[in-house]
């Protein structure tokens, strides 16, 4: 490339990535979001693909993803070979087949976990508080979430909807709710950060992405 080598991270590999680069990771990483989302049973690995883009769009750092059913190896195999997936790059896709595991995880990171179903309790998307530490849960594409899941929920919401078919595509109705959350964080600021070196949850996701992405041999096109 004939860029100088990034200094701002002393250890390899990130001393590999040249000085263009390493900056627009730096802002990646320095924007993205206490916020996740959590797939139950999502067998089709083109609304996988297509959560992930949203994900990587809106600073989404990690995608949670439970398989209760048989698939999980397939659709393990089939996001990380499939090319039209390229956010998988940027966004840490986790795998689990038991429901517990997945949401002690989850609330390890995120304070709140909501669920998007019709119920006698619903919410709107757009009066949920999407600035705090969130994950968002969507479930199988004909089912939806199962009711297990929906007990492990801190509530759920509906997206308003004017038209006669009361329905969207899992992976449509992850970025309005993905955007709706930008929306809430751009206001308040939340995306204008800098890379802080000193930070360690900068400077572990930095390493984490050289580590996973630039230091491997790369693709054409990438």
């Amino acid at each position: 490339m004939g860029k100088k080598k990034v200094t701002t991270l002393s250890e390899s590999p990130a001393s590999l990535v040249n000085e263009t680069r390493a900056s627009k990771i730096m802002s990646l990483v320095a924007r993205r979001q206490n916020l996740s989302v959590i797939l139950e049973n999502v067998h089709d690995p083109h609304n996988i693909g297509a959560v992930l883009r949203s994900c990587d769009a809106v600073g989404v750092p990690e995608v949670f993803i439970l398989y209760t059913e048989e698939s999980n190896n397939y659709h393990r195999q089939y996001i990380g070979k499939n090319t039209s997936s390229g956010a998988k790059k940027w966004v840490k896709v986790w795998y689990f087949n038991d429901m517990e595991k997945c949401f002690e995880a989850a609330r390890q990171r995120y304070d709140r976990i909501f669920g998007t179903f019709l119920g006698e309790d619903s919410v709107s998307l757009y009066n949920l508080d999407l600035t705090v530490p969130v994950a968002l849960m969507f479930g199988n594409e004909h089912d939806g979430l199962s009711a297990e899941a929906v007990k492990h929920l801190d509530g759920n919401y509906i997206i308003p909807q004017y038209g006669m078919v009361q329905s969207l595509n899992i992976s449509v109705a992850c970025a309005v709710s993905l955007f709706e959350a930008s929306r809430q964080r751009q206001q308040k600021g939340m995306y204008d950060l800098e890379f802080d070196q000193n930070n360690p949850g900068h400077a572990q996701m930095m390493e984490q992405l050289v580590n996973s992405h630039l230091v491997t041999p790369r693709k054409k096109g990438y």
